[in-house]
């Protein structure tokens, strides 16, 4: 009967061990995270333990987003849920009171390491007062894209850690693990995208809405304006004359769209200039989720600028 008690052993050792195995997912909290770059740095600090949900995954805008059932019934089961803040995803504001009450909320705008920037409002960003009454009263909100500059996504990695770490404290090393690691990551992205943009530095441009003031503060790239001061509302016909005569006097190489708003705006402002045209996702809209889409997106959008700003005037 020696060989019997060997196998039931030999069992018994064998589901401890896969229980061993499954347990920290087991374990994990439930994180729901609202955009995908944000998502996608905190899917690597989880990598090895648990996936955190995204709200927005697909190709949405943030600006014009409404809640569905299925991302009420992800709050209502989270643990943790990461988002910016209502500086950028003011939809989530009455949903998370509503629906995220046994949640731990981090609002990542603040977290005194994390750098915001104000909205711009002056000089060739300056908004029509008559067009955009309630904008033009809001001179002192912040700006939300935060992500777009590197040094800030190491921040939001640290957070994650810490947070994570402190609900989960059995994987505690490896979250930490996880982060440090990203952190050489984003440190080695950081020094391509510098020597990858230098070239382009000085060469102005027109985007579609101000979403990348981080990523040109960082790179000290040549933005001139935006086509939109509030994603949500189509531009008047005089925004669309003031962005073009700008286009005209400063030269601007580009105007860049995006991919979740009306390409036919573009058409417009550069018709007549000898600006190009390129398309801008600060969101990753057509990557897929997970840990890399951060790095993805931030190399695509330097793919993009060199791609359309290094082209001869």
């Amino acid at each position: 009967m020696r060989w019997w008690w060997r196998l039931v052993s030999s069992v018994g050792l064998a589901f401890l061990a896969l229980a061993s195995a499954i347990s920290p997912l087991a374990a994990a909290p439930k994180v729901v995270v609202s955009i995908k770059p944000i998502h996608s740095l905190v899917a690597g600090v989880m990598a090895g333990v648990a996936e955190p949900e995204v709200i927005i995954a697909g190709g949405a805008s943030p600006h014009t987003y409404s809640l569905k059932p299925s991302d009420a019934a992800r709050l209502e089961a989270a643990d943790i849920v990461f988002w910016i803040g209502p500086i950028f995803e003011g939809f989530l504001v009455k949903s998370l009171a509503a629906l995220a009450g046994r949640a731990e909320l981090v609002e990542i705008d603040r977290v005194p390491t994390v750098a915001l920037l104000p909205a711009r409002m002056g000089g060739v960003w300056e908004v029509d007062p008559d067009e955009h009454p309630r904008r033009a009263a809001s001179a002192l909100e912040e700006d939300g894209h935060l992500w777009l500059d590197p040094v800030n996504a190491k921040a939001i990695l640290r957070l994650a850690v810490d947070r994570l770490a402190a609900r989960d404290p059995d994987n505690a090393a490896r979250y930490a693990a996880n982060g440090a690691a990203l952190e050489r990551r984003v440190d080695a992205l950081d020094d391509r995208l510098r020597q990858r943009l230098a070239p382009v530095k000085r060469v102005p441009f027109v985007v579609f809405h101000d979403a990348y003031q981080y990523l040109e503060r960082r790179y000290g790239l040549a933005a001139i304006g935006s086509i939109t001061i509030e994603p949500e509302r189509p531009p008047g016909a005089k925004r669309l004359q003031t962005i073009r005569g700008k286009v005209l006097q400063l030269g601007a190489r580009c105007v860049f769209t995006e991919p979740q708003f009306d390409p036919r705006l573009v058409q417009t402002v550069i018709a007549g200039t000898h600006a190009d045209t390129g398309v801008l996702d600060p969101e990753g809209a057509a990557l897929p989720s997970g840990p890399d889409l951060y790095f993805a997106l931030m190399d695509r959008l330097a793919d993009v600028l060199v791609t359309c700003l290094g082209r001869a005037g």
